[in-house]
């Protein structure tokens, strides 16, 4: 297997219905892991670039969200509509989607 150039690594968190904190599956996370992995079989980008769920990441009330190594790159709210512009933009053009990023407060 190839070391991939990206791995993007989609929260897949749930928690019950009303938990305070929220969670990615209730804000649509399960389907935006599905349409990363459908994006990425329709690019054929196998080699390059990797897709994973992973457990939370936070901020739960902004998912769902999607981190994006070597660089540490945090998406938030992100929606399938906005993938093609990540694969594009970030993971083929190297230039973070700047309208997605987690707010810098979030790292502090």
């Amino acid at each position: 297997m190839p070391k991939p150039r990206k791995h993007v690594f989609v929260c897949s968190q749930s928690r019950p219905p009303g938990h305070p904190k929220g969670s990615c599956v209730q804000n649509g996370g399960t389907e935006l892991l599905q349409a990363f992995w459908q994006e990425l079989q329709k690019r054929n980008l196998y080699e390059s670039i990797a897709v994973s769920y992973t457990g939370c990441i936070g901020p739960c009330d902004m998912g769902p969200n999607v981190l994006v190594y070597p660089e540490g790159i945090l998406y938030v709210r992100v929606e399938k509509s906005d993938i093609a512009e990540i694969f594009d933009k970030h993971l083929l053009g190297d230039n973070p989607v700047e309208r997605l990023l987690a707010p810098t407060e979030i790292w502090n």
